[in-house]
């Protein structure tokens, strides 16, 4: 793939092509530096100079110990004091925290110190911690997903996502959920002038807020407790922050339950986005960027046609001030309720694994990918486009189940297939039969270009939220056809409905 820079941090972006030593820089990894002497450290200096894809190269570390002076070939630059000075005067662009006897205090100094500094930040999690997390060989880390997903992972541009957020005010909405959390720890790390984590969950951004700082008093103006579906409480949000950038993540994602439920998918997930666009045009939002999902392409569920629906929303409010993208991510490997997830538990509880149809095949992709495609698509946004990153082909959720026991020296796996269910597509595409594949400046990311919405779509759309407000279910499944043709609901009935929330096969995306 051809490599882009900005060529400055204000304006629309124009980008370039990175020099042959750029382009060697980001090969070569990350410049990081490592924070910690002890055995934890020299573990991770071991792990991290064995394993080039990590994309980390060591170029230092730091200790408080006065005799020591490197650490597995690795130089020792100063003591933890000198951190800020040491990431400025050796260009450092992640680092990595290594002391897991570190009070939870200045752990989160510590993090909150290199964090500030617009580097990548990681840390160990305590040892009492480690004690208590149960100790198994699904331990996502050790995951090779490359060869889980059967191609290379794509790993998006630090530089194009600094270039995006450096200095912006940026909201993130659904910011306590798995893809929420990954998007705060990147964009926090791109250095924007304000950060604000909005969920409706007080326990997601306990959980966020302990994940960031190594503390979680909830008493910060950066938190922000609010329900999308709550349009007076989102204006008041958007008046008062004022943000910039606006990353949407904030949605109902369970397939089967919206099934059972499509008018709690309209609120939550259409008529929620647009109390989020209209705030967002209100106060002169210059970036709005909606997750959406695979099954928005020709969809057959309600969970593919209110996300398809909220796409068309943001394609209706675009303008030139104000430009709007949606995302489509594929199943993701590794994110809370993940595929992955549910096949480590069935498997460490010595128990079959539960899968719907021997032919069901999926897109797949990392959190990691899943999070450089929202960086990278900000900057790209232009007039309510969807973009897709390039998953390569469809895997066979058979032969993934098999890889991953293999990863974990399970000999041998019983599968047992339940049956698709209602909504569910046998192969997910990633383009509807009606939308055109566009190549982008970033050769791993397609895009579409919208097609032309009804005339009376804002007519329609004020029908739909009426029936869904009233919990008519049947008329709201009605005015998703009307709006989009292209939906193609699969027959259901209340029995099969019952027996599909019974089936232990949790889906984020």
């Amino acid at each position: 793939m051809s490599i882009l820079k900005a060529d400055n941090d204000t304006g629309p972006a124009r980008w370039r092509a990175v020099s042959p030593w750029d382009r060697e820089r980001m090969e070569l990894g990350l410049r990081t530096l490592l924070v910690g002497g002890g055995a934890a450290a020299r573990t991770v200096a071991r792990d991290l100079r064995r394993s080039p894809d990590y994309g980390l190269r060591l170029i230092g570390c730091l200790d408080d110990d006065p005799h020591l002076r490197s650490i597995s070939g690795v130089q020792l630059l100063g003591t933890l004091t000198d951190l800020n000075r040491i990431v400025r005067e050796r260009s450092v662009e992640a680092v990595v925290i290594a002391i897991p006897s570190l009070s939870p205090g200045r752990l989160s100094e510590l993090v909150r110190q290199a964090t500030n500094t617009g580097v990548h930040v990681r840390y160990l999690p305590s040892f009492l911690s480690a004690l208590e997390r149960v100790a198994r060989a699904a331990d996502m880390r050790i995951v090779d997903f490359n060869r889980l997903l059967g191609r290379r992972e794509h790993r998006g541009s630090p530089w194009v996502a600094r270039a995006a957020f450096y200095g912006e005010r940026v909201l993130v909405t659904g910011a306590g959920g798995s893809i929420g959390q990954e998007l705060c720890r990147q964009v926090r790390s791109c250095g924007p002038a304000s950060l604000h984590m909005l969920d409706h969950d007080e326990s997601n951004l306990h959980t966020l807020q302990l994940a960031l700082d190594g503390e979680a008093l909830l008493d910060s103006p950066d938190v922000i407790i609010a329900d999308i579906r709550d349009s007076d409480r989102i204006s008041q949000v958007f008046d008062a922050i004022r943000p910039t950038i606006v990353l949407h993540a904030a949605a109902h994602k369970h397939l089967p339950l919206l099934e059972r439920h499509p008018c709690e998918g309209v609120k939550s997930n259409v008529q929620g986005t647009q109390n989020l666009v209209e705030a967002a045009l209100e106060v002169g939002v210059t970036r709005f960027l909606l997750i959406s999902t695979d099954k928005a392409a020709d969809p057959r569920s309600i969970l593919g046609a209110t996300k398809r629906l909220a796409e068309m929303v943001l394609q209706a409010h675009a303008t030139r001030s104000t430009r709007m993208c949606s995302v489509r991510f594929g199943n993701v490997l590794g994110s809370r309720g993940s595929f992955l997830t549910a096949i480590a538990d069935q498997l460490e509880k010595g128990g079959v694994v539960t899968v719907t149809h021997p032919e069901v095949t999926r897109y797949f992709m990392t959190v990691e990918e899943a999070v450089g495609l929202v960086l990278s698509a900000t900057s790209m946004a232009e007039f309510g486009e969807t973009f897709v990153l390039d998953m390569g082909q469809p895997v066979r959720i058979v032969d993934l189940v098999n890889r991953y026991a293999e990863q974990l020296h399970v000999p041998e796996v019983q599968i047992r297939y339940t049956g698709l269910r209602p909504g569910e597509k046998l192969h997910e595409s990633l383009f509807g039969d009606d939308e055109n594949q566009l190549p982008t400046v970033d050769g791993a990311i397609w895009a579409t270009r919208p097609v032309r919405l009804p005339e009376d779509f804002p007519e329609s759309l004020e029908k739909l939220y009426l029936a869904a407000a009233k919990g008519e279910d049947e008329v709201v499944r009605t005015h998703l056809q009307d709006l989009m043709p292209e939906y193609s609901p699969a027959p259901t009935s209340a029995k099969e409905l019952l027996s599909a929330l019974s089936t232990p096969y949790p889906d984020e995306f």
